[in-house]
C-alpha cells in the first residue's frame, strides 16, 4: 500500500492559511484594478491610510461571510431572489456585483448582463429575453443591467418609439407585481454618481490599456447626453416605483462604502437565519496495491515560467 507522506501539524495549519490569505489576495487585486492611472497633469489624491483599508476590508469580509449564510437560507428555504443593478456607466455596479458573487456558490448566485437584442428578439414582447433568466427555486439571479434599458439608454438613443416608451411604463408595474405575486423577492438597486465622478473614471478607463475595453461608443456618447440621461432617471423612478418593488438609490462616488451600503441593505431586506449543517467529515482516500501514478509526458506540460 502506498503511504502518503507524513505532514506535521503545524504545515498543514500553514498551507490552509496560504491558500485562505490566496482568495483574500483575489479581493486585493479588484481593488488595484479598481484604481486608475492618472490623466497627464493630474494630482495624485491622497492614499488611504492602512486603518481605512483595514476597516473596509474586516466589514467586506463580514459582510460576505452573512452573504454566505443568506446563500444557504435561499437554496434551505427554496427561495427565488432576482435584484437588479442600474445605474449610469461607471458607476460601480459591476464592482459590487463581484463583491456579492465573489463567494457564493455559482450555481446558486447567477450574474445575467444581457448584450443589445437580436433582430429576433427585437420582434417579441419586450419582456421576453428577460423571463429565461428568471430563478427557480433556490436561486439568486444579479442583474447587471435590466428591463429598465427601455427606460434609459433605449430611450434617449432613440431605440423605441415614443409609444414603445409609454408602453413599457404601464406594463413594468404589472410585470413585477406579477413577479412577487409568484413569491419571487424583487430588489432594485440605482447606483447615483455625480457629472464631475462619472467624467474622472472615464478619464481612468481612457488611460488604462486593462480598462479601455470598458468604453464603447456608446459609453462616450451617453457622456454628452448627460444630461437626457439625468432627465430619463428621473422619469423611471417617478414612474416605476412601486410599492411590490420600490426602488433603492446607492449613493456611489465612494466605490467602497457604496458597495458596503448596498450588501448592508441588501442583508437586511431578508429575515433569513444560519443554516444548521452536518459536521463535514473528510473521508480516508482509498489505497490499491496494484494503482500507480503515471507520469505526464514532458510535451504535454505547461512550461514553469514563473
Amino acid at each position: 500500500m502506498t503511504e502518503l507522506p507524513s505532514v506535521d501539524h503545524e504545515e498543514i495549519i500553514r498551507r490552509i492559511s496560504r491558500d485562505l490569505a490566496d482568495s483574500y489576495d483575489e479581493e486585493l487585486e479588484m481593488e488595484i484594478e479598481d484604481r486608475h492611472p492618472l490623466a497627464a497633469g493630474e494630482r495624485a489624491p491622497a492614499t488611504e491610510s492602512a486603518d481605512e483599508r483595514r476597516r473596509y476590508f474586516s466589514q467586506l469580509f463580514r459582510l460576505q461571510a452573512e452573504l454566505v449564510k443568506l446563500q444557504d437560507w435561499v437554496v434551505a428555504t427554496r427561495q427565488r431572489v432576482v435584484i437588479l443593478f442600474e445605474g449610469r456607466d461607471a458607476a460601480g455596479k459591476g464592482g459590487v456585483i463581484k463583491r456579492i458573487s465573489q463567494r457564493l456558490n455559482p450555481r446558486v448566485c447567477r450574474v445575467v448582463a444581457l448584450p443589445a437584442p437580436n433582430d429576433r428578439e427585437c420582434t417579441q414582447w419586450y419582456f421576453q429575453r428577460y423571463v429565461p433568466h428568471l430563478p427557480a427555486a433556490g436561486e439568486i439571479v444579479l442583474f447587471d443591467r435590466s428591463w429598465y434599458n427601455r427606460a434609459g439608454v433605449e430611450h434617449v438613443m432613440g431605440f423605441c418609439t415614443a409609444a414603445e416608451y409609454e408602453e413599457f411604463f404601464r406594463s413594468v408595474p404589472e410585470f413585477e407585481r406579477m413577479l412577487v405575486r409568484s413569491d419571487i423577492r424583487l430588489l432594485k438597486y440605482w447606483f447615483s454618481i455625480t457629472d464631475e465622478e462619472q467624467h474622472l473614471r472615464f478619464l481612468g478607463r481612457i488611460h488604462d490599456p486593462l480598462k479601455q475595453w470598458k468604453l464603447s461608443p456608446m459609453d462616450l456618447e451617453s457622456r454628452r447626453r448627460w444630461e437626457e440621461y439625468t432627465k430619463a432617471k428621473e422619469v423611471m423612478l417617478q414612474r416605476s416605483h412601486i410599492a411590490e418593488a420600490r426602488w433603492w438609490v446607492v449613493q456611489a462616488v465612494d466605490k467602497k462604502r457604496a458597495r458596503l451600503n448596498c450588501i448592508d441593505h441588501l442583508l437586511k431586506q431578508f429575515p433569513y437565519a444560519e443554516v444548521c449543517k452536518e459536521p463535514i467529515v473528510l473521508p480516508e482516500r482509498e489505497h490499491h496495491e496494484h494503482y500507480s501514478r503515471q507520469a505526464v509526458a514532458a510535451e504535454m506540460l505547461v512550461p514553469e515560467v514563473y
